[in-house]
């Protein structure tokens, strides 16, 4: 029983904490939360937390704070997420559902994470090595160039110019039927398959097709293979950045250091990455190993159609961050833009 009614203390906390931005008292708690127990009581569970490392007292005769250690315990054991109004689902998804491409769609999101959470929204755009080919074409430039335009099922374009070596004669051939052919046996070996996939499915087109065209095939199923396998286009994209202006005094070393790994995209690609989870991943103070990010809290999401994600999105605020609510949005919007993704 005392373990449970320090849990509620530790709750009553951290809920006044995030609200007040102020270090919690023992009478506080007693005047604003009905704990059933005596003010002697709550100071005495207070001692035991501060002890096991899950509040702390920022500075003499102050009231208390949480630690990384009672948000964690609070994220684990004691959140409650809260549930979105009607009004905000429905507006969440009219927003997305009004995207005229793919670009629109991951802005939009960003820009609804950050508006709902009031804090640093990150949103992944869709990983190529983790899309399909949707459709594939191909459109003579030159004599010996093609245009290759791969669409991923998840709406992403990339375009790519293919040298087109000579045939088993010595001649291009880059004529509209043989394009023809060579689109459509592409597309049809790439149907509902991944990345990993496609080079198996892709030698079997190059093997089938005759050897004046074989050249070109293995061309086009080279690059093609090559683009949706490059990681150097993974993109994100963020919103609300000055959202922590409001936050500033939480961070005792200042906005300086979260802006700045806020700027390394390959360090905030990699955070996402180790943070996908089928869930809502949460990351807190020094769990991130991030020195930038030790007095922050990241919440992160995958979105992705059909239940495959395609990557990542979240938020990004200080550890006295509204959890329930901050978890409640993330989710909301990575489920919603996987049902807008083509697909």
């Amino acid at each position: 029983m005392s373990e449970e009614r320090r849990l509620e203390v530790l709750r009553a906390i951290v809920e006044d904490y995030v609200t007040t931005r102020e270090p919690v008292g023992s009478r506080v708690l007693t005047e604003r939360h009905r704990l059933g127990v005596s003010p002697a009581t709550i100071r005495n569970d207070m001692a035991t937390l501060e002890e096991e490392g899950y509040i702390a007292q920022p500075h003499t005769s102050a009231g208390r704070v949480p630690t990384d250690a009672g948000y964690r315990l609070f994220v684990d054991r004691l959140a409650e997420v809260r549930p979105l109004t009607v009004p905000q689902k429905r507006a969440i998804e009219t927003f997305l559902s009004e995207a005229v491409d793919l670009d629109d769609v991951v802005v939009r999101a960003g820009r609804l994470i950050a508006q709902l959470t009031g804090q640093v929204a990150v949103v992944q755009y869709p990983s190529l090595r983790r899309s399909g080919l949707r459709h594939l074409e191909l459109v003579p430039v030159a004599e010996d160039r093609l245009l290759v335009v791969v669409i991923t099922d998840t709406g992403r374009v990339e375009q790519r110019f293919c040298e087109v070596p000579a045939g088993a004669d010595g001649a291009t051939v880059l004529d509209e039927a043989t394009l023809a052919e060579l689109r459509a046996r592409f597309n049809a070996a790439a149907a509902g398959k991944r990345l990993a996939e496609l080079p198996v499915a892709f030698t079997a087109v190059v093997e089938a097709v005759g050897p004046s065209v074989a050249g070109v095939a293995g061309a086009v199923a080279d690059l093609v293979v090559d683009t949706l396998g490059q990681e150097g286009e993974e993109r994100i994209v963020l919103a609300g950045t000055a959202n922590l202006a409001r936050s500033e005094s939480t961070f005792e070393q200042g906005l300086s250091p979260v802006l700045e790994a806020l700027e390394e995209q390959v360090v905030l690609l990699g955070l996402l990455t180790e943070m996908s989870t089928d869930g809502v991943g949460v990351r807190i103070g020094h769990e991130n190993r991030l020195d930038g990010l030790t007095e922050a809290s990241v919440v992160v999401s995958d979105y992705g159609s059909g239940g495959d994600p395609v990557a990542s999105l979240g938020s990004i605020g200080p550890t006295r961050m509204d959890y329930p609510g901050t978890i409640a949005s993330v989710h909301a919007v990575a489920r919603y833009l996987s049902r807008v993704l083509p697909g």
